[in-house]
C-alpha cells in the first residue's frame, strides 16, 4: 500500500477510526533470528528501539553500547565510548547495528557536539564493515530535506536534501547522510539504511521544535506557509524495528500520516499566534544566536515557516502503520511542555520567566529581545 494521498490532512483521517496509541505490533518476518547491536542504547529513542527488539520475533540477541549501562532488560550490556575503533570487536557475531547514539543537547557546545556525532557515525560504521556486519541501520531527520517555500507536500524519499549546514545539528545530519552514501562504496557487502522522521515528540525527547510549543504564542512568519507533522517515539521505534529486519533499505521517511496546517495547531493547542515580518525574526533570531543566548541558528526558524512533510511511502508498502496521529502527539507535546516557558528555543527559569513574559507585551515575549540583548552587552562589560 502506498503512502496517503498528498491532500489528505491527519486533521481529516483520524476520528473514530484512528488506531489507539498503543505501538504497532511487530511485523512478519521470515528470515533467520538476527543479532543486533543498539548503540546508545541507555538514550530515550535507544532503550525504546532495544526493548522493542528483544520482544521482536526476528531478533535471537540484542547487545546494548552506551557509554552508560541502562534499564533495558533482556539485553547484554557493553559500556564503552562507541567512537572508540575497539567498537569492531564488540560486534563480532553481529547481523544489524542501530546507530543512535547521538548527541542531541541544544546546551552542547557546537564542536564538541559535531565531533561526537560524526565520528561516532564514522567510528560505527567502519567498525561495522570490519566485523563483517551486513546491515547498519542509521537516524538521522525529515530536517536534511530543508524546508523550503517551494518544497513539495508531502516530500518523496528521493527528493533532494537541500538542507543547510549552518552550525547547528541540521550539520550533522547532513554529514552523517553522506557518510552513510559513501559507506556502501568504501566497504562492499554493507548496507545501510537511514530514517529521516518529522518532529518526534515523547517522553524525554527535548529539541528546538518541541521547545517551540514552550513560547506563550506561536511564533508565525509574515507570509510563511507552516505544516506541521510529528512522529512518536514509539512509532519511529517500530519503523527501526522495520528496517532492522531489512523490511524497509535505503533512505526511509517516518512520520504521522498528513499534516497540520497552522490554524490546525493554534485551534487545538489553544496557543495564539505571534506574527512578525520575516525580516524582524530573522535578524533576531541570529543577534540572540550570536550573542550565545539562543541555542539555535537563525536559519532553524524555517522549520516553523514552510512545509517538510514527508510520505512514508516505503514503510507504508511495507506494512508499517503509525499507531499516532498528529492530533495525539500534539496532544502531547503540549502535556509535557505545561509549566515551561521558552524564548527563541531558550529555557527560561521561574524568576526570568516571570519577568520576560509578563512585562513585556507580545513581541517581547515571545522573542525575549531587549532584555536578553541588554544582559548580554552588560555581562560583556564587566
Amino acid at each position: 500500500m502506498s503512502s496517503p494521498p498528498s491532500d489528505v490532512r491527519s486533521g481529516l483521517t483520524g476520528g473514530e477510526d484512528a488506531p489507539a496509541a498503543a505501538g504497532s505490533p511487530s511485523p512478519a518476518y521470515g528470515g533467520k533470528p538476527l543479532t543486533v547491536a543498539v548503540t546508545g542504547a541507555a538514550g530515550v529513542l535507544g532503550e525504546r528501539v532495544a526493548a522493542r527488539l528483544v520482544g521482536s520475533p526476528g531478533v535471537r540477541k540484542v547487545l546494548a553500547l552506551d557509554d552508560r549501562r541502562g534499564d533495558v532488560p533482556g539485553v547484554q550490556w557493553r559500556v564503552l565510548d562507541i567512537r572508540d575503533p575497539a567498537v569492531a570487536e564488540r560486534l563480532t557475531g553481529v547481523d544489524v547495528v542501530v546507530h543512535l547514539a547521538m548527541d542531541l543537547g541544544m546546551e552542547t557546545d557546537a564542536r564538541a557536539r559535531s565531533a561526537y556525532n560524526v565520528r561516532g557515525a564514522q567510528t560505527v560504521l567502519t567498525a561495522a564493515a570490519a566485523a563483517g556486519v551486513g546491515r547498519v541501520v542509521l537516524c538521522t531527520s525529515a530536517m536534511v530535506y530543508g524546508a523550503l517555500a517551494d518544497n513539495e507536500v508531502p516530500l518523496a524519499e528521493s527528493a533532494e536534501l537541500r538542507a543547510t549546514e549552518e552550525a547547528s545539528l541540521v550539520g550533522d545530519l547532513l554529514e552523517i547522510e553522506r557518510l552513510a552514501r559513501r559507506a556502501p562504496r568504501a566497504h562492499p557487502g554493507l548496507q545501510v539504511t537511514v530514517l529521516r522522521p518529522a518532529v518526534v515528540v515523547g517522553p524525554g525527547i527535548d529539541t528546538v521544535l518541541t521547545r517551540h510549543f514552550e513560547a506563550p504564542r506561536l511564533l508565525v512568519v509574515a507570509g510563511s506557509r507552516p505544516c506541521w507533522q510529528f512522529c512518536h517515539v514509539d512509532d519511529l521505534a517500530a519503523a527501526l524495528e522495520y528496517a532492522t529486519l531489512g523490511l524497509v533499505e535505503g533512505e526511509v521517511t517516518v512520520g504521522c500520516d498528513g499534516w497540520l496546517e497552522q490554524e490546525d495547531v493554534e485551534q487545538l493547542s489553544g496557543i495564539r499566534r505571534m506574527e512578525l515580518p520575516a525580516a524582524l525574526a530573522l535578524g533576531t533570531a541570529a543577534r540572540l544566536h550570536r550573542l550565545g543566548l539562543t541555542p539555535a541558528p537563525a536559519g532553524d526558524l524555517a522549520y516553523t515557516m514552510y512545509p517538510w512533510v514527508v510520505s512514508g511511502s516505503r514503510l507504508y508498502e511495507a506494512g508499517w502503520r503509525p499507531a499516532y496521529t498528529n492530533e495525539q502527539v500534539l496532544g502531547e507535546l503540549l502535556a509535557q511542555v505545561a509549566g515551561k516557558h521558552a524564548v527563541a528555543g531558550r529555557r527560561l527559569g521561574g524568576k526570568e520567566a516571570a519577568t520576560s513574559l509578563g512585562a513585556a507585551g507580545a513581541t517581547v515575549a515571545l522573542i525575549g529581545t531587549a532584555a536578553l540583548v541588554r544582559r548580554a552587552r552588560k555581562s560583556r562589560r564587566i
